[in-house]
């Protein structure tokens, strides 16, 4: 299951989002998105899960939960819309 997540920390590394996921299962992959003018990152990403249950419970326990600060907003990805820009 692909899991969307935002209000992320700009200084969060895809490494600690990875070990956050971890507790809760398999992580396939992790992407956080970078602004490809400054190098930044703009504050959120994608957990890859393969399992769903486990996708599902991490969703659960990490949404709306304080991170480094700041309240993540954890859900479903949403299938990628090519016609925005």
């Amino acid at each position: 299951m692909n899991i969307y997540v935002g209000n992320l920390p700009y200084s969060v590394t895809e490494q600690d989002l990875r070990e956050l996921f971890e507790s809760y299962g398999e992580v396939s992959s992790v992407n956080i998105i970078i602004d490809k003018f400054t190098k930044q990152s703009k504050g959120f990403g994608f957990i890859e899960m393969p399992s769903e249950d486990e996708s599902m419970e991490a969703i659960d326990k990490i949404n709306d939960q304080d991170y480094q600060g700041r309240n993540l907003k954890v859900n479903e990805a949403r299938p990628r819309n090519d016609n925005y820009r």
